[in-house]
Formats: C-alpha cells, sequence, structure tokens
C-alpha cells in the first residue's frame, strides 16, 4: 500500500480566522499540484493556538464553524485533517476534521487535555472518547492531537485496532530540548506499536510561546523518513509504503471514506531530512522569531530599544534587526553623566554595524533638574539606589514618547537573571511591549552573542570583554551589587526556578554557601510584585517567569532547612 503525505507546517494566527482559512486553501490547492494523497495541518489550524477565553464566546465558535464550512468544499482529490474547535451540545472540543472530497467525513477529539505547564485545556475542553479509524478498504489511518501522543492511550488503541498510519496534528510549543524528546517519543511508539506516525508541528510566535515546527514522519521500524524545517513555515512531502491493511478489530470504530486513497505517481518523492540546529542557533532563530510575530501580529511596523553599549541590549539589537530588517528597527541612546566614553563608541559601531538609524539624546539636563527639585525632600538622606532608578525611569519616559509618537513598539532588554533577582527597575528599563530576553539567563546572553558575531560582526568585541554595569553610579559593576557572578546566580536560578530543587541541594551542586543561595532565592520571591508588571516574552526553557511559572505575590513560605 503507498499513500503520499503532506504536512502542511503554517504559521496560524490567534482569531485570525480568514488568515488561517487562506493559508488552508493554498496548501490544498499545492497539495493537489504534488498529488498527495492525505494532507495534515496543525492542531486548532483555523483558530489559532491557544485560543484561550475566545472558546467561551458563542460569537467565536459560530465563526470557527463557518470557516470550517467554508473550507470542506475546497478539499477534493485530497483527504485532509485540519484542526478547530468544535461546539457540539453547550461543549467545546479540540477536534480534528476529517475531510474528503469536498464533505465532512468524521471528526476526532483531543483525549489527552494537558492542563500543566503553560496548558490550561481543561478550563475550556471537554475530553473526546473514540479513537475512529478511518479506511478505504486497503488503507486505514487513525487521527490523534498533539498530547494524545504523550499519554500513550489513543496511538496504542489505533494502531492494536489495525492502524496502518496514524497523524497527529501538533501545536508544541518550543523549548531546549523538545525537538529531540518528540523524535524519542515517535521512535518509540512506532517501534511498539508497529505503525508509522506522522507529526504536523505549528510553526509561529503566539504571545509567551513559540512553535518551532520540524514536523515529523517516521516509519513503522522508528526510522526518520522526514523532518521539516526549524522556525519556518514548510510542506513537507514524503511517500510511504504500507503492508497490507489488517481486519479492523470487532470493536473499533471505523468511517469509510468516499474512494480510494494511495495513487500516487510512480515517480517518487526524495524524502528530505531538515538537519538538526546547533543549540544557540535554534535559540536565537526562536527569539527572532518570537519578536517577528509579537510585532507584526500585533499590527506593527517598527520598534525602539534602548541602546547602551551592554551586551543584553546589543544581543536585541541583533535579533530584531534579523527579524524586522534595520529600516525598522530604532536605537535610542540616552547617555548621563555616568556614561563612559567606550559606551559611547561602542553603541555607534553596533548601529553601523547593523545598519539601524541612531538617535541620541542626553539625560543629563533633565536628572539635574529631577535631582534639584527632590532636594529638600531629600535633605536628610544619603544617596542611593533611587538616584539610580531615576536614570532609567527618564530613559524610559523617552523611550515611551517616542514610541507614541511614530506608532512603534517598545523591546525591553531585561534577561531573566535580572527579572529573577530584581536588578531591573520597575517603570524604568522594564518598561516597554516586548521582552526579548525575559527568558535568557546573562550567561545564555553571552552565548547567543558569541553566535551570532560568528555569523558576521556585529557587536564590538569588547563588549562581551567588559564587566557588565548599568553605568548609573561611577565605577558600578553588576556582579558587585548581586549575591553571586552570574556564573553562579544562573545555575541557582536554574536549579530553583526550573528544576524546583532545594537550597541545599542547591549549594551542593554549584559549590556555594546556603546562605548565599537562600539570599538568591529570598531575592526572587520579593520581586514576583515587579515580574508580573513586566512585558511578556518568548519562554524557551522548561520554565519561565510568565505562564508556567504562577508564583503568589503575597506569600510567607520560603523553603526551611531540611
Amino acid at each position: 500500500m503507498n499513500v503520499r503525505l503532506g504536512l502542511a507546517q503554517i504559521n496560524a494566527t490567534v482569531g485570525d480566522l480568514e488568515g488561517n482559512s487562506r493559508k488552508v486553501l493554498e496548501s490544498l490547492e499545492r497539495a493537489r499540484a504534488e498529488s498527495v494523497d492525505i494532507i495534515a495541518f496543525p492542531e486548532l489550524t483555523l483558530t489559532g493556538y491557544p485560543p484561550e477565553d475566545l472558546v467561551f464566546r458563542r460569537d467565536f465558535l459560530r465563526a470557527t464553524r463557518t470557516a470550517l464550512e467554508r473550507v470542506i468544499p475546497h478539499a477534493r482529490d485530497v483527504v485532509a485533517i485540519v484542526g478547530f474547535v468544535e461546539e457540539n451540545s453547550d461543549r467545546a472540543y479540540n477536534s480534528a476534521a476529517v475531510i474528503c472530497d469536498g464533505k465532512l467525513i468524521g471528526v476526532y477529539r483531543k483525549q489527552c487535555l494537558p492542563n500543566y505547564g503553560v496548558f490550561d485545556e481543561r478550563r475550556y475542553f471537554q475530553p473526546g472518547e473514540s479513537s475512529p479509524l478511518f479506511t478505504d478498504g486497503h488503507l486505514s489511518f487513525g487521527v490523534t492531537i498533539c498530547e494524545d501522543l504523550w499519554c500513550d492511550g489513543p496511538i496504542a488503541t489505533q494502531a492494536r485496532a489495525g492502524a496502518q498510519l496514524i497523524l497527529n496534528i501538533s501545536a508544541s510549543p518550543y523549548e531546549i530540548g523538545k525537538g529531540y524528546q518528540r523524535e524519542a517519543l515517535l521512535a518509540a511508539h512506532t517501534t511498539r506499536e508497529n505503525v508509522a506516525i506522522a507529526l504536523c508541528n505549528l510553526v509561529g510566535g503566539q504571545d509567551e510561546l513559540v512553535f518551532d515546527g520540524q514536523s515529523l514522519i517516521y516509519d513503522r521500524a522508528g526510522k526518520m523518513c522526514a523532518r521539516a524545517k526549524a522556525f519556518e513555515e514548510d510542506f513537507l512531502t514524503v511517500d510511504l509504503s504500507l503492508p497490507k491493511a489488517a481486519r479492523a478489530t470487532p470493536s473499533a470504530s471505523v468511517i469509510a471514506l468516499p474512494r480510494a486513497v494511495g495513487h500516487y505517481p510512480a515517480q517518487k518523492q526524495i524524502p528530505r531530512i531538515e538537519p538538526a540546529l546547533p543549540e544557540a542557533e535554534e535559540i536565537y532563530r526562536a527569539l527572532v522569531l518570537a519578536t517577528r510575530d509579537y510585532v507584526h501580529k500585533n499590527g506593527f511596523a517598527r520598534v525602539i530599544l534602548g541602546l547602551s553599549g551592554g551586551i543584553d541590549s546589543s544581543l536585541v539589537a541583533c535579533i530584531a534587526t534579523d527579524a524586522l530588517g534595520p529600516q525598522n528597527v530604532l536605537g535610542v541612546f540616552l547617555p548621563s553623566r555616568f556614561t563612559s566614553q567606550q559606551s559611547r563608541e561602542d553603541v555607534a559601531e553596533l548601529a553601523r554595524n547593523l545598519g539601524i538609524e541612531l538617535l541620541t539624546l542626553d539625560i543629563d539636563p533633565l536628572y539635574e533638574h529631577i535631582l534639584r527639585a527632590l532636594a529638600p525632600a531629600f535633605a536628610r538622606a544619603e544617596p542611593d539606589s533611587t538616584e539610580e532608578n531615576i536614570q532609567a525611569r527618564l530613559r524610559a519616559v523617552f523611550w515611551m514618547a517616542l514610541a507614541n509618537k511614530f506608532g512603534a513598539l517598545v523591546l525591553t532588554a531585561g534577561n531573566k537573571s535580572e527579572l529573577a533577582v530584581g536588578y531591573a527597575t520597575l517603570y524604568g528599563d522594564m518598561a516597554g511591549g516586548f521582552a526579548v530576553l525575559k527568558d535568557i539567563t546573562k550567561t545564555r546572553v553571552y552565548q547567543l552573542a558569541r553566535w551570532r558575531n560568528a555569523q558576521s560582526q556585529a557587536i564590538p568585541q569588547r563588549v562581551l570583554e567588559r564587566a557588565p554595569t548599568a553605568e548609573l553610579r561611577p565605577d558600578q559593576t553588576d556582579e558587585a551589587d548581586l549575591p553571586a557572578p552570574y556564573r553562579d546566580l544562573d545555575r541557582v536560578i536554574e536549579a530553583y526556578t526550573e528544576r524546583n530543587q532545594d537550597p541545599g541541594e542547591i549549594a551542593d551542586a554549584v559549590q556555594l554557601p546556603e546562605s548565599v543561595v537562600r539570599e538568591i532565592i529570598a531575592r526572587i520571591h520579593r520581586n514576583e510584585y515587579k515580574r508580573r508588571q513586566a512585558p511578556v516574552g518568548p519562554k524557551i526553557t522548561a520554565r519561565a517567569f510568565g505562564r508556567d511559572w504562577r508564583q503568589p505575590i503575597t506569600n510567607g513560605f520560603r523553603p526551611s532547612p531540611p
């Protein structure tokens, strides 16, 4: 039995029913042109993923059904599997429509609803209860949706009922190492159940989530047949040779297709396996895609970011330029009396290297004016971080005024290390619309900056070499203000936030005094109120501040000694 599969790895936008439907129709045309027998689209193709509380709106559900009805007549000479939100008897389901020759043949409803990390599917959907097979008498295939692949049940049920092939439509968010996990999962399922599996994954940025694509097809022996591109739309076509269909088990729910499937031309497609990316490139491309989609999908064309001469803002400038083009990036340099000559030179060099516009405005006159205005109130108080934070907040006023005037979006440059321990100024350097490095620790910032410079020299070398400093007072350095150097600080943050380790375990692992570890953890908790007011940013680790970090702000609990 021969069958030609097409996986339409598209970039859907939540709520854009018309735009998403248009992409489906374009892919159907391509499928017909390439003699595809079965084409699969990502999870919730028509609505985008995740639609969140849009699912509670009746008008949204009606519009989704209308979008599906408009697509159905265009699925001619091909079997199409299209994800949508299904309303049935006042219940909503995360469903896949199976369409053939302009007719809705059947619907599969997602059974395993994830309710951990970034997922809230039990809030919105009812679980499905049936695992039907679709057959033309020669080919029998099953359909599953994303998490169904990770919880065994539906895959095993369909395979043991007689499926030769299972198509999984997915919206599996990116995080470091996730691609390898998917590949291992498919290899295990295919060898254990003796069934071929095709996974069509979503690609694109959606608020804090990034979807990496990398759709996959594995044969019955656990061998990868094809892998689609990472972080790009792609159309993956593969010819599979499958064994003769076994008779379906008597208990199986079987839905007949209106015609035979499997008439692809004699000339077979050459399988395409896109290369896996090195970690630094993978993360960098995730950030570029997340930034581009957040900006464009929210109706902006240009971005503004503050340039300081430091590593964080330099990296954000590279990401923004690669995402949007240099003509759409405005770098704003706002020096004060504490800004070094080196920073002035490095900012200018960075802007030249990237080809972006640079605007320089001196904040010192305003800073001096504010200090004089506050002098009577501050007369009996010693200078401290208050005066430093005034500078940061002044800069935010400039960024936001420029963004307001020119209809641009402000990108912030704060990293995960700073956000974790509160080394960021509320209404200052935290002000903006998208936090590009929100889930990137300081040590990883350097990793990404070096990778980017290896592609083309953009960041001045001495920016990579100098000690990190906010330049808010004479001779200031970040690490003098922090409980530990960034290398150690980041290891503690990762262990505590991503792996839930306790202070004693962490102290042993990173070779730091437990008192230092506890101070870092205390700072993490003290600054939860700040993070709640920070802009969203792309998630790339197992646990980012945001959707999957849900700590109470008012919180009296602190880890106690064992």
